[in-house]
This record gives C-alpha cells, structure tokens and sequence, in this order.
C-alpha cells in the first residue's frame, strides 16, 4: 500500500507538464464581480450573494482545469460571507480538487499550542472540514508553532510560510536589520533545517514553502540562497506591478526550465472585462486572460 503523494512532487510534476508556474487566485471581491453572475445587492449578508459567487467561482474552476496545477482561495473573501460563504468555500475546494487541481488555502494562520494545532486539524488534517492540498502561515509569535502544520506534511500536505511580502508596507519589519542581515532573511535560515527534512522522494522540493512576492525580487534571490530546496509562492504579478521575469527570479533550472514555486494572478486573470454582459464574451475575455498570463509566465521559465 503506497502512502499519500508528496506535496511537492505532486505540485512540481503537474507544473513541469504544463510547463508553466500560474496559480490562479480565486478571490471573490464583491464589487468586481462580472455583470453576467451578478444577483441582487451584491451584499455580504444577501442570500443571493452567495448563488452568484458560487456560480462565478464554480464556471472559474471548470475552465481551469488541465490548463493550471494549482488555485489560491482566499479565505476574508469567503468570511465575509458568513456561514454561507464557509459552506460554499468547502464546495469550491472540493469541486476543483475532483477536476485535478491542488488547492493552496490562503488564510496566513499563526497561532500558539492547541490554536495552531486546531487551524492545521480544520485545514489540513484528512477529512478535515475545508480539508486542502496547503495553507498559507505566518511565523511571527515563532518557529516552534509551524510545527502542527509540519506535523500534516506526512498527509501529501504542504505548508507556505510568510518571509518577504509584495505588499508595500512590508519593509516596515520584515527589512529590518538583525547584524547586517535583514529579518526576512534570517528567518529564512531559521526555516532551513525543517525545509531540509520534508524533501519530496522525486523532485527533490520540500513540502515547507515560502511565500516571496515579486515586487521585492533581489531579496527572492536571498531567500533562495538560504532555502534552495523551498517552493516559493509568489504573490505580486500582474496586478500589482511585477512582470513575469521578476516573479520566478527566485526559481532555479530544472529539466523543463525555471522551476521551484507557483506564481499567483488572482485580479489579472479573474477580472479581465468587468462591462461582459453576457456568457459568452465573459467566457472570450476570461480565457484571453488565462492565455495571456499562461503564455508570458511560460516564456519567463524558459531557461
């Protein structure tokens, strides 16, 4: 009997077929909802909320299946739902892990003992309630409460931790000088023996990431120097200022290219034509999005 799939194998053998690191965010910003799925209000606590994100969201799912490895749902966007919204995050992961897609669960946990040990049993314990493929963490209340979320590597799970991140006020801690060295930087080292001890058996990347944004991409290299063998997650790219080239400058070569991590798009691709007032050119302005970013990220990883 074989045990479960090693997080980064799984996720660096899908992005190594199609050739291309996307992970498409599923963000369901209310106001930028396309017109074709919108219903009522478009308020947090209207019922038909729900149905039109649902159905938005459920649409996306299917037409990136076979063309992406992995998507990001962000999990404010479904909190702010309330209860529905928890409920309709649960299908969305499910429906999009049935079509072959690894779900990363955005949440930036980080919590002490027995809090931290429930976040990993909601998220990434098997049969869990929102049970995913990964989840996003922070490391700032210490090392030592990564360690329920490692503790689920053993389940084909995987864990990204924030070290340097794309949005501008991040240099307010995470640069600060620590000796000579930034604090991003030093907990990068920090993170390196444990990045070290969950290496998948066939690639060689471990099931501990990192989340590295590509509008900071010299301290990407920093990161990569302390922690060769970590998958970075990279936020950043297309709507908020970074080129392609910028985002995998953290990536190394591997046989069919650059490779090491994902790179997210959530708006760029999401919301490419906010006025499609019908099924079909939504649908055109959508998958002339996906392509886009598919074709200009595949052109980046070309070593």
């Amino acid at each position: 009997m074989t045990g479960p799939v090693h997080f980064a194998d799984a996720l660096i053998s899908r992005i190594r077929v199609l050739q291309q690191p996307l992970c498409v965010g599923l963000d369901p910003h209310l106001a930028l909802v396309p017109p074709v799925f919108r219903r009522g209000s478009m308020a947090p606590n209207d019922p038909a909320t729900v149905e039109a994100v649902g159905e938005f969201l459920e649409t996306v799912i299917d037409r990136l299946q076979d063309r992406v490895a992995v998507v990001k749902p962000q999990l404010s966007l479904f909190e702010q739902l309330g209860p529905a919204g928890l409920l309709l995050l649960q299908r969305l992961v499910q429906r999009a892990r049935n079509r072959g897609l690894l779900v990363i669960l955005d949440g930036k946990r980080g919590d002490i003992g027995s809090s931290a040990e429930g976040y990993a049993q909601a998220y990434l314990e098997p049969g869990a309630p929102f049970e995913a493929d990964a989840l996003t963490v922070h490391p700032y209340l210490g090392l030592e409460t990564l360690e329920p979320y490692l503790q689920r590597c053993q389940y084909g799970r995987g864990v990204f931790t924030l070290v340097k991140t794309s949005n501008p006020g991040s240099g307010d801690l995470q640069d600060l000088q620590v000796g000579d060295v930034p604090v991003y930087e030093q907990l990068a080292r920090g993170l390196g023996h444990a990045c070290a001890g969950l290496c998948g058996p066939q690639t060689g990347f471990s099931a501990l990431g990192v989340v590295v944004g590509a509008t900071y991409p010299e301290p990407a290299l920093r990161v990569r120097a302390a922690l060769p063998k970590a998958l970075f997650l990279v936020p950043g790219f297309g709507a908020q200022g970074a080129s392609a080239k910028e985002a995998v400058r953290g990536f190394i070569a591997g046989p069919r290219g650059l490779e090491g991590g994902v790179v997210n798009s959530s708006r760029g691709v999401l919301f490419p034509q906010l006025q499609a007032e019908d099924a079909a050119h939504w649908e055109q302005a959508f998958d002339g999005a996906l392509a886009a970013a598919i074709d200009v990220l595949g052109q980046a990883v070309v070593a």
